[in-house]
């Protein structure tokens, strides 16, 4: 095994390995959060299999289900990303990562979350033209069209992930090597940090600005164009149909703008470690989970289609 520490020229100790903390240092919580987080997890996998399942029958070939079902994909693969590891460090006294996995898993987080705040934001584009311009809707939102916002939102996550990884590999990580986290982010990491940061924080803030507050923004243009829309449809059970379709979209929203904000527009505050894990924990593993329940249960064509799934599932 190579040396967790190596000396370099200043002196200072390098850490080439991590020691994660964990959710909670308290011995008789751990089989509790193992089991807890364990089923949690279960529940993300079943469900989001499920949409991604159900959205590819016949009845659901519409722009909205196709997102839903890269949305799906997007919360399996963040809740991958953290928590298998999390799961073995609660059973484990091992509890360290490497620092390449260290940045693996920050490069993956961030990518994951960046690529699906840019996803929601096309979201509510779609259910805007879908609203606003029913009659145009199939011309505007073409398969074609879709794809490509998908692969935007792609692109713009992966050039955000890149950019914040980079910052953070320069930087001299050095002292303690616990990270007060359980998984490896740029918050924790920061704390770690044996030079200035001052200016990597002011960019982290133009960044959670640019990925987390302007789509937030056009989110909110867009609804406000909806409800304007909708208040002006004279059937009442097509505006509750209307309204019930983007009040889940925008339940979604506010929990990642909440969790996301708050984590990232203090970076360094190592007062609010503790109250960053629960946002962390909310956003990785609870949001997935309720992602699935929050568009299944208000979609009144998604149960039909699921309820004659795990029908014939249960045949067979």
């Amino acid at each position: 095994m190579e040396p967790a520490e190596q000396q370099d020229a200043g002196n200072h100790t390098l850490l080439t390995e991590f020691v994660l903390s964990g959710l909670s240092s308290r011995p008789e919580l751990q089989h509790l959060l193992f089991f807890t987080i364990c089923l949690v997890y279960s529940m993300t996998l079943i469900g989001n299999l499920l949409i991604c399942m159900v959205t590819v029958h016949p009845t659901l070939h519409m722009p909205m289900y196709f997102f839903l079902r890269v949305l799906s994909f997007l919360d399996i693969s963040t809740a991958s990303v953290v928590v298998p590891k999390m799961l073995v460090s609660l059973l484990s006294e091992d509890r360290s990562i490497s620092y390449l996995g260290c940045v693996t898993q920050l490069y993956c987080v961030v990518f994951l979350a960046a690529t699906e705040w840019y996803l929601l934001a096309a979201m509510a584009c779609d259910r805007y033209v879908a609203v606003c311009w029913p009659l145009r809707y199939a011309a505007i939102m073409s398969p074609r069209t879709c794809l490509s916002l998908v692969l935007l939102s792609c692109c713009s996550g992966k050039v955000v992930s890149v950019l914040q990884t980079a910052w953070v590999v320069t930087l001299s990580l050095c002292g303690p090597r616990r990270i007060n986290y359980f998984f490896c982010d740029i918050p924790p990491l920061l704390v770690l940090s044996c030079t200035d940061t001052s200016l990597y924080e002011k960019q982290l803030i133009s960044a959670t600005v640019l990925v987390i507050f302007t789509p937030f923004c056009l989110i909110l243009l867009s609804y406000a164009c909806i409800i304007s829309s909708i208040l002006r449809i004279s059937s009442a059970e097509s505006r509750h149909k209307a309204f019930s379709t983007c009040s889940s979209h925008l339940t979604v929203v506010t929990l990642y703008w909440a969790s996301g904000t708050l984590i990232y527009l203090q970076p360094k505050s190592s007062n609010s470690q503790d109250a960053k894990k629960i946002l962390a924990l909310i956003y990785t593993t609870v949001i997935p989970t309720l992602n699935p329940l929050i568009y299944s249960l208000r979609n009144k064509e998604v149960k039909e289609v699921l309820i004659r799934v795990v029908a014939v599932l249960m045949k067979k």
